[in-house]
C-alpha cells in the first residue's frame, strides 16, 4: 500500500458498449497503438504510487475481452443498466480499507500521472475535487440549424475526470440520488459535497468517436518523441570537516564541503539538470535554504524528488553524465560507486550513469582549492 493514511481507490467505469466509436467491440476494447484502450487505462492507475487498488466495472457480456485487457490483480464488478448504476455497482465493491475513490472514465486512456496526483492532493482539502478546462470558445444556443441567442461564457468549464471524492461522503450521495446525472460531480454537488476544481488536460480526451482514436494515436506518438534534456550546475566551497559526501559517497578529506544540506555538489548539479529538463525551476524552488528542515539534509532526497516529477510525466532517466572539478580528493577511485548509488537513487541501470572527474589546471578557485564544482547533462526519455 502507498505510503497514505488514505487508502486511495481507483474505479474505472468501462461498462458501456460505446456503439458512436464503430468498431465490431465496444470501443474500450479496441486497440490504441496496438493495446487495447481499457489496458492504456488501468495501466496509468496501476503504476500511481498513490492509488492503493484499481477496480474496473465492466459490462456483463464482456467478460473475455476484459480478461484479455486487464492485468492481474486488477479488480472487476459486473455494471448495470445505466452509469449511475455502474458507478454505484463499483462504489459497493471497493476494499474496505478504501477511504477515498477516484472514479474516471475508461474511455480516457491519456490521463497523466501528474493529473491523478493532482486530484488527491486537492482531496486533503475537500471531500471532492475533480479536474476541468476552461471554456473558451464562443457559445451560441441554437434550434433548427439557427442560432437563436449567444450563452455567456464565464465561469464555465470542461469537465474530465479523475472525480475524486471521499468514499463515504460520495456513496451516501449516490444513495440519495434520484435521476439521470452527467457525472459524479452532479451527484456530489446535489448532497452538497464541496467539490474543488483543478487543471484539467487538453490529452485527457474521452475516446468517443472513430477520429479520437486518430487523435489518441497522435497524441500517443508525440509522447514516444517527448525526449526532455537538462542541464546542472553547482559549486560549494570547503570548510572545516574531515570529509566529502560527492554523487552521494562519503570520501575521507581534509576539509567538508558547506552547505544547507549535505552539500553534495555533484548530486546538485544533477537534480538541477532533471529539473532543468522538466521545466521546474532549481532545487532552491522545491526545497528553500531558508526552511530549517532542510539543514544538512541528505541529497538523496532532492535527486529523487525530480526523478519522481519525470516519472508524473511519463519520463525516465535516459542517461546522466556529472563532471566533477576539483583538484583533491581524486575522484577516480570512488567514480564506481558514485555511478553505483546514483543509479540506485534514480532507479536506473548504472550503465546510463557517468561520473567523472577533471581539474582546472590549478586555475581558479577550484585550482585554489577553495571548494568543487560539478556540471551535469541528463536526457529524459519516455518511460
Amino acid at each position: 500500500m502507498p505510503n497514505d493514511a488514505r487508502h486511495i481507490a481507483a474505479l474505472l467505469v468501462a461498462a458501456g458498449r460505446g456503439t458512436r466509436a464503430g468498431g465490431a467491440i465496444p470501443k474500450q476494447y479496441q486497440s490504441l497503438g496496438g493495446v487495447p484502450l481499457l489496458a492504456r487505462t488501468v495501466g496509468v492507475f496501476c503504476e500511481h504510487e498513490k492509488v492503493a487498488s484499481v477496480t474496473v466495472v465492466i459490462g456483463a457480456e464482456d467478460g473475455d475481452l476484459a480478461d484479455a485487457a486487464l492485468p492481474e490483480g486488477v479488480a472487476r464488478v459486473v455494471g448495470g443498466e445505466s452509469r449511475a448504476g455502474s458507478v454505484a455497482a463499483g462504489l459497493a465493491a471497493l476494499p474496505e480499507a478504501a477511504t477515498h475513490v477516484l472514479i474516471h472514465d475508461g474511455a480516457r486512456p491519456l490521463v497523466s500521472k501528474a493529473l491523478i496526483s493532482q486530484v488527491i492532493l486537492a482531496l486533503e482539502k475537500a471531500d471532492g475535487a475533480a479536474p476541468a478546462l476552461a471554456v473558451t470558445d464562443a457559445l451560441w444556443r441554437a434550434e433548427e440549424a439557427r442560432v437563436t441567442a449567444v450563452q455567456p461564457r464565464d465561469g464555465l468549464w470542461r469537465a474530465q475526470t479523475p472525480q475524486g471524492f471521499a468514499l463515504e461522503a460520495i456513496r451516501a450521495a449516490h444513495d440519495g440520488f434520484a435521476g439521470a446525472a452527467a457525472d459524479d460531480v452532479e451527484v456530489a454537488l446535489a448532497a452538497g459535497i464541496e467539490v474543488r476544481l483543478v487543471p484539467g488536460e487538453e490529452r485527457n480526451l474521452k475516446v468517443t468517436h472513430p477520429e479520437d482514436f486518430d487523435r489518441a494515436e497522435r497524441i500517443l506518438k508525440e509522447d514516444q518523441m517527448d525526449i526532455r534534456v537538462g542541464n546542472g550546475f553547482d559549486v560549494h566551497r570547503f570548510g572545516p570537516g574531515d570529509h566529502v559526501v560527492l554523487c552521494g559517497v562519503t570520501v575521507p578529506h581534509g576539509r567538508g564541503l558547506q552547505g544547507h544540506s549535505d552539500a553534495d555538489v555533484g548530486m546538485h548539479a544533477a537534480t538541477d539538470a532533471i529539473y532543468g529538463a522538466l521545466a521546474e525551476g532549481d532545487i532552491g524552488q522545491h526545497f528553500p535554504p531558508s526552511d530549517p528542515q532542510w539543514k544538512g539534509a541528505a541529497s538523496e532526497i532532492f535527486l529523487k524528488h525530480s526523478v519522481d516529477l519525470a516519472a508524473e510525466r511519463g519520463l525516465t532517466i535516459g542517461n546522466l553524465d556529472v563532471t566533477l572539478i576539483c583538484e583533491w580528493p581524486k575522484i577516480g577511485p570512488q567514480a564506481a560507486a558514485m555511478r553505483a548509488e546514483m543509479a540506485r537513487i534514480m532507479g536506473c541501470d548504472m550503465g546510463r550513469v557517468s561520473v567523472k572527474a577533471t581539474t582546472s589546471e590549478r586555475l581558479g578557485f577550484t585550482g585554489r582549492e577553495e571548494g568543487i564544482a560539478a556540471m551535469a547533462t541528463v536526457v529524459l526519455v519516455p518511460a
